[in-house]
């Protein structure tokens, strides 16, 4: 058969290029100055250099070998994008390619293996056809069908995958929370809260998914628990791999392990008792490992603003920064003015005295002005150390936010930011770990719903400091706002926080001896209630936060809702 005009002119070309080099080397070799010396190839040392960018994932690199006339076909996006669909495709985790074979009839072979997640081992010649580049020099005249090993002209990469049966998620005590295809309890209607549902994927997890080789519409883990251990549950997708219709590799499906939680029966079925259909969130936590005992509610999805619960973090601050001293007096009155606006305290009543008192009865008088001489830059320092403007460690959870320095505004900003208002945002699990970390001298803790699971503990704050906040704590519960979670027989550290939602003046009054407030709220709809606690005081075993949205005053509903969950928790 006769050679096209194209072979013809590459053949004359590589001529004209190696005369010169054919004359040196006959002369070298004519002097005895080369005996026994090996050539390697140009397209061999091609394919070298483009195997070993494909085993980097350096598409860039691998595109810049390719013909003209390829990437006049292909954009370099388009190049990656089908590289990686392909690994997408096959759950590639590595890719190993072995030396090139002998260049042979303008092209040439490298061996390549895949390592898949789910298919196994795919090991395949890939044949790389050669051209030229603009100056003559050797190139990868590419196809799509170099994306895979194995891949024959007109085929495309496909998959068919399954899953297997979803596996069990157990509490603590190994009692099951969700169990079968039905996914069925044996703790309801506690587990209902803390379970979690399974459905069809949304769509901002489907390449995460895709990755995964879960095949499209199939259940997943939405929230909850079965969201947090949703690629342990659903366990290794089977199926087989596919060039066009033929198979290149298959794998059976792999159940899943069951999952072993920090979820405490007891105290999962308090704080579901304890939210009583309300909306809003409980969250208890051990202060010293940062196991996760109960979530109930919305506890770490929905962000409210803190209110007086805040002011540990602001209370901290300032101490370590020595804007205040421990022995402190301040004035009674009933409001603050800061750049030229009142902020009042509850109800205009007056409070202030030591530093210890001004916390127990929660006094903007006092806190708004401190929280403005620490200053927006320390204030936010503080809560970051706490938690604040992470990413959360539980899937699915929301993020506790506080505006950066530079975005809060002036001294009347500052003050509202430190007392629980402004822009700051936090979740009843966020505030369970800061009163845990106050309970544990100052060390915070990583969250966790796994149990037996070692979790990252880093300093918050100096210890002296979080004893001072934790005996100021105490006093809340003793002679405070938060006398509702007073309990006989153990001793429970906490504070009270009642935000705004509409109105602009903090309201966190004083329950009386019959635990009604001092002076009711006209609408308790335009407050959340909050109370974070650890307990006991002196050797803390549970941590708790609860939050309840537009539901009033803090001390008048929250520290009832927490104490009940305590109680689960020292008493059972």
């Amino acid at each position: 058969m006769a050679e096209s005009r194209t072979s013809t002119t590459r053949r004359s070309r590589r001529l004209r290029r190696l005369a010169p080099l054919l004359v040196l080397a006959a002369g070298a070799f004519a002097g005895g100055l080369i005996a026994g010396g090996t050539h390697e190839p140009a397209e061999r040392q091609l394919a070298a250099r483009y195997a070993s960018a494909w085993e980097r994932g350096d598409y860039a690199e691998m595109y810049s070998m390719l013909t003209p006339e390829a990437q006049q076909r292909t954009s370099i996006t388009r190049f990656a994008r089908a590289y990686r669909r392909a690994e997408t495709t096959a759950t590639t985790e590595s890719l190993t390619a072995s030396r090139p074979r002998a260049p042979r009839d303008d092209a040439v072979v490298v061996p390549v293996r895949v390592k898949t997640r789910i298919f196994g081992d795919v090991s395949k010649d890939v044949t790389l056809p050669l051209g030229e580049n603009a100056d003559g020099e050797p190139a990868i005249a590419w196809e799509p069908t170099l994306v895979f090993p194995g891949l024959l002209r007109g085929e495309e990469l496909n998959r068919r995958t399954r899953l297997p049966p979803r596996a069990t998620i157990r509490a603590r005590d190994g009692t099951a929370i969700a169990k079968g295809e039905a996914r069925l309890s044996d703790l309801d209607p506690a587990a209902s809260e803390i379970a979690g549902r399974v459905g069809p994927a949304p769509a901002e997890r489907a390449a995460e998914l895709a990755e995964r080789g879960v095949p499209p519409g199939a259940p997943v883990g939405l929230t909850g628990l079965e969201r947090e251990f949703d690629a342990q549950l659903a366990g290794r997708p089977g199926g087989e791999l596919r060039a066009g219709a033929r198979v290149l590799a298959s794998a059976e499906p792999e159940r899943g392990e069951s999952v072993r939680t920090t979820i405490d029966p007891d105290i999962q079925l308090a704080a579901v008792s304890a939210l009583a259909g309300r909306y809003g969130g409980i969250a208890a936590v051990r202060p010293k490992t940062g196991e996760v005992l109960a979530l109930s509610g919305v506890a770490f999805s929905a962000p409210q603003p803190p209110g007086s619960v805040f002011k540990i973090i602001t209370l901290a601050g300032a101490l370590e920064a020595g804007v205040v001293k421990r022995n402190d007096s301040f004035p009674v009155q009933t409001a603050a003015t800061l750049e030229g606006t009142q902020l009042q305290n509850a109800h205009g009543e007056s409070c202030g005295g030591s530093l210890v008192q001004s916390f127990a009865h929660s006094c903007n008088s006092v806190f708004a002005p401190l929280g403005a001489e620490l200053g927006a830059r320390k204030l936010v320092e503080t809560a970051e150390k706490f938690g604040f403007n992470e990413e959360p460690k539980l899937a699915g959870a929301a993020r506790s936010t506080i505006p950066n320095a530079n975005e809060i505004g002036d001294d009347l900003a500052v003050g509202s930011t430190a007392i629980g208002q402004g822009k700051v945002l936090t979740t009843a699990l966020e505030m369970a770990l800061v009163a845990a970390a106050i309970g544990e001298g100052g060390m915070r803790v990583e969250p966790t719903l796994r149990k037996g699971e070692t979790t990252k503990t880093q300093r918050a704050i100096p210890e002296n400091v979080a004893r001072f906040v934790g005996r100021s704590m105490r006093a809340v519960v003793t002679d405070g706002t938060g006398v509702g979670a007073a309990m006989d027989g153990v001793k429970v550290a906490g504070k009270t926080g009642t935000a705004e939602l509409r109105s602009t003046v903090n309201q966190d009054p004083v329950p009386t001896e019959n635990g009604e407030t001092a002076a009711p709220q006209d609408d308790p709809t335009d407050t959340d209630a909050w109370f974070a606690a650890y307990a006991p005081a002196d050797h803390p075993r549970i941590a708790v936060s609860v939050l309840l949205i537009a539901q009033g005053a803090g001390g008048e509903v929250a520290a009832p809702a927490a104490a009940h969950v305590i109680e689960a928790a020292v008493k059972g």
